[in-house]
């Protein structure tokens, strides 16, 4: 797994003034939750952009007074206005707890429906799993190999081992390979000249048939 090394500072003054001290300074308010105690500290906002301007799935190791705090992203609020970070909370990983984090979906393969000319379309990009941190694991796949037009692949079909508990429901589609409008325009018109021609070697209303 791979991590984002963050170095903060304890914040001794947790209320709304010192909240606003901190963020006046340029730093951001961060929590620390789910060890032996809660941790309140702070680090400049661009020690996180690793973490949280990208799709992957990262840990982050927390540096407070010296001591490494291994911890997952939990939740972050932004300024409605300006899009700055406000507040983060991180949850730490103990030995054998389990806890919930939203995981990446990565396709195996290659749908033989995009190959004859179909779109393949994401529909689900993360999935909530329960586990363990000595399970955890950077991205999912789920193998779209047989995957033809106007087919879909759900959450029931991710891989996971047996270590893992999937929270999000199993009938949600992930991805499905949609026929593009050309495509099926292209279909229907050799459906009608198929329909066309049968008509024409048919024989008439009352006529006998051909021997």
């Amino acid at each position: 797994m791979e991590s984002v090394i963050i170095s903060a500072n304890a914040r001794p003054n947790t209320g709304k003034k010192g909240t606003k001290a901190t963020r006046n300074e340029g730093l951001v308010p961060c929590v620390i939750y789910g060890g032996k105690e809660v941790i309140h500290c702070s680090g400049e906002s661009l020690a996180f952009r690793d973490l949280i301007y990208t799709p992957a799935f990262k840990l982050a190791e927390l540096t407070v007074d010296g001591k490494v705090h291994k911890c997952v992203l939990q939740d972050i609020t932004f300024h409605p206005v300006t899009g700055d970070i406000v507040h983060i909370d991180f949850l730490e990983l103990v030995e054998g707890q389990p806890l919930k984090v939203m995981i990446p979906i990565r396709f195996k393969g290659v749908a033989p429906g995009v190959k004859t000319g179909g779109r393949l379309n994401q529909k689900v990009r993360r999935v909530k799993i329960k586990t363990t941190p000595d399970s955890l694991v950077p991205e999912l796949f789920v193998d779209i190999s047989k995957l033809k037009l106007n087919e879909s692949v759900r959450v029931s079909d991710i891989e996971v081992t047996d270590k893992m508990e999937v929270m999000t429901s199993m009938n949600i589609p992930v991805a499905t390979v949609e026929t593009p409008r050309a495509l099926r325009s292209a279909t229907a018109e050799e459906e009608e000249e198929e329909e066309a021609a049968a008509a024409e070697g048919a024989p008439a209303e009352g006529a006998p048939a051909a021997e």
